[in-house]
């Protein structure tokens, strides 16, 4: 049976621990692609708690390993952050600062406070000795935050890593999350003739080609589907750019860059063919933007800017045995919800068809803001959670 107590007791042991070495890596920066030294850091502090194994994939993620058991679970962490403005914060973004029981920095909620959180679950999985009946991968993912699921499009196509369930770290406020809406990035560009900006009538000009077609995605957004649970669709033009010889001459091109959001039942081929019934016209360019930037190694993993939506249903084992877990743990009812933003749930679920459920410190709205921090104690209740997590789920699975 379920040892709870010791849990919780392990859980305190390590309060200074994890909160130490949450402050630690939020003091090192780690914009998308420059993630070497934290990936270093946690290399040390996995190794310290002696982890069966412990390495650098050549994408660059940052993986643990315990146990050797027939069910494999995976914990996944992203280990960038977006950039700060300094300006807008009261304490320095990258370096860490701790007090009232809350530690702020940049990357405290989004979400490095999830990955020393999980990096502890482990310690307490280890500690429980469940290494006999699981297989646990810890990873600190890389570039997630410029291209959500990419690290785990490489993990589960090359790393060969194959989990059964993976839970995803993002702050939830100590929800149990169940899937998220897409995402896409699409691109349409029209063409045209320049002319001297004196006779435009000896031109076509590409940005009047475009602004019907903006008009028209405007209201397309409130046509998009709805689903009880994720949401609503939407689409939205966030840039425009155009090219011309000068400022006194007809635009020969132009081009927006579309934000869709995918609820369920939208996926790529939909809601291309939406904006190809605006568009019209063979001329009239509509595609998915490419992401191939290098990883901190060096290595380029191509992806399509197509992130797929993806749900899990509130009686699968994963949501039934976390909501058990917290109840034993807290003496609270979980509330079972989505995330707003998009997840490496993405590629895992979304892409490659493995069980995602998600829990995590902090809260989601300080995500991305100016003077982000997470409490301690969502660390400490976030490892509690998934170290009780495995043996849970394994008791609903088994009854299945």
């Amino acid at each position: 049976s379920m040892d709870y107590k010791k849990i919780l007791e392990l859980g305190e042991k390590y309060r200074d621990n994890v909160a130490k070495f949450l402050a630690d890596i939020v003091s090192l920066k780690s914009l998308s692609g420059e993630e070497g030294d934290v990936v270093k850091r946690i290399k040390e502090e996995m190794e310290k708690l002696e982890f069966d194994e412990v390495f650098v994939d050549p994408f660059g993620n940052i993986i643990g390993k315990i146990g050797s058991g027939p069910i494999t679970i995976a914990y996944d962490g992203h280990i960038d952050v977006v950039d700060a403005d300094v300006s807008a914060w009261d304490t320095p973004p990258f370096k860490a600062v701790v007090k009232d029981g809350k530690i702020f920095g940049r990357g405290s909620c989004d979400q490095k406070g999830g990955v020393a959180s999980l990096v502890y679950g482990g310690k307490i999985l280890k500690d429980l000795g469940l290494d006999k009946e699981f297989t646990f991968y810890f990873v600190g993912s890389v570039m997630e935050e410029d291209s959500d699921g990419l690290p785990w499009l490489y993990i589960l196509k090359e790393d060969k890593i194959k989990p059964e369930i993976v839970v995803l770290t993002e702050p939830t406020n100590l929800k149990i999350a169940r899937g998220h809406r897409g995402r896409m990035e699409i691109g349409v560009r029209t063409h045209g003739l320049s002319a001297h900006g004196s006779a435009p009538e000896r031109g076509i000009n590409a940005i009047y080609k475009m602004a019907p077609i903006i008009a028209d995605i405007e209201k397309l957004n409130d046509s998009l589907k709805y689903d009880e649970f994720l949401g609503k669709g939407s689409v939205a033009v966030t840039n425009v750019y155009s090219k011309t010889p000068s400022l006194c001459a007809i635009p020969y091109e132009c081009e927006i860059h579309l934000d869709r959001r995918l609820t369920w039942g939208e996926n790529k081929e939909s809601s291309l063919s939406e904006i190809r019934k605006i568009t019209k016209n063979d001329e009239i360019e509509v595609f998915v933007h490419k992401y191939e930037k290098p990883t901190h190694t060096g290595f380029v993993y191509p992806m399509e800017k197509y992130y797929p939506t993806w749900m899990i249903s509130p009686k699968h084992p994963a949501v039934r045995g976390g909501m058990k877990g917290f109840k034993e743990l807290f003496k609270e009812e979980p509330i079972v919800d989505k995330w707003v933003f998009s997840t490496n749930g993405v590629a895992i679920k979304g892409l490659m068809d493995v069980d995602c459920i998600g829990f995590g410190p902090g809260n989601e709205i300080y995500a991305h803001a100016p003077n982000e921090f997470i409490p301690i104690d969502d660390l400490v209740k976030a490892m509690e959670f998934y170290a009780a997590f495995p043996m849970n789920y394994k008791k609903y699975k088994e009854e299945i």
